[in-house]
């Protein structure tokens, strides 16, 4: 069992999410602060709507149809290196049909396998698929770290230079067009959309946010404080509400509840239309898997 984090724990990890310092990445070994907080730091909410999924939504099933993750890679000439790309593509996929598609971002420390085998996001893509409850789509796991290689997933640089706007323009410059350019998905913003956790939340905040010409649905699992103010984000109401989707959601238990919290005070406050959830999870693959089971079945309808 992890212990309750402590107050100078959270401060030592905010302070290295927010300063463009370098900082060992605990896929190297470096011991990473514990993200579970010692009590709820909120109450549950609008689990009524978006229960605790059901058991056995995350294993795969043998009677249900398979989709296909695949390792590719592209050149970005924004950052002049080769850089890895995974693929998610549904059952039955076909190049003669078009698909919507989601660009999903990891956190830090992490890899672009986050959401593939920690979160199992394709088993449960599957079957929800396979069940009717979730139109198939295309879902792309980008590598968030701009200095992530083909030869070299795991970076230990945590740097504002490696997820910030570097990353951004990667994606929007060319993440987005090598997918257009190579799968049958739709090119318009209804049938695109950014989501992540942690590190890649507050990316899909920051950019999708930014970009509200280029994404319809937004989602996002336990921001973290690289997430821009919420007023720099939240400026225009009136755009805003014009999201399919703006799904906003943390567990109790994460210590980085707070960031969350502020997207979610502020959108409240401007009447910005949004799903906010909290359940029990702390900042963990719990999260990811609970809360993908449910913004997963509300996409591109």
């Amino acid at each position: 069992m992890r212990r309750p984090v402590s107050v100078p724990q959270v401060l030592v990890l905010l302070a290295a999410l927010a300063a463009p310092a370098t900082v060992l990445d605990a896929q190297r070994g470096a011991a990473a602060p514990n993200l579970t907080a010692a009590e709820p730091m909120g109450p549950v909410e609008n689990l009524t709507a978006y229960p605790v999924p059901p058991e056995g939504f995350n294993i795969a099933r043998d009677n249900f149809p398979h989709g296909e993750v695949k390792l590719v890679e592209y050149e970005s000439r924004t950052l002049g290196i080769r850089r890895p790309l995974r693929v998610y593509t549904p059952p039955g996929y076909s190049t003669a049909r078009r698909y919507p598609v989601l660009y999903l971002q990891h956190g830090l420390g992490n890899t672009s396998t986050e959401w593939v085998q920690r979160a199992r996001a394709p088993i449960i893509a599957d079957n929800l698929i396979a069940e009717g409850k979730m139109v198939p789509m295309i879902i792309v796991f980008p590598s968030g770290n701009a200095t992530a290689t083909a030869a070299d997933e795991k970076q230990g640089d945590r740097t504002q230079a490696s997820y910030g706007q570097p990353y951004q323009d990667d994606l929007l410059k060319e993440i987005i067009p090598f997918v257009e350019a190579n799968y049958p998905v739709s090119t318009d913003r209804a049938n695109r959309g950014i989501a992540g956790m942690s590190m890649g939340s507050g990316q899909a905040l920051n950019i999708g946010l930014s970009n509200l010409d280029k994404f319809d649905w937004i989602a996002v699992v336990a921001p973290a404080p690289n997430t821009r103010p919420p007023a720099e984000l939240l400026t225009d109401t009136a755009a805003l509400n014009r999201l399919k989707l703006f799904w906003l959601s943390v567990g109790n238990r994460d210590a980085l509840y707070r960031v969350a919290q502020g997207v979610h005070n502020l959108a409240t406050e401007k009447r910005v239309t949004h799903i906010w959830r909290v359940d029990t999870n702390a900042h963990d693959p719990g999260a990811m898997s609970s809360n993908f089971y449910h913004f997963a079945q509300k996409l591109f309808k």
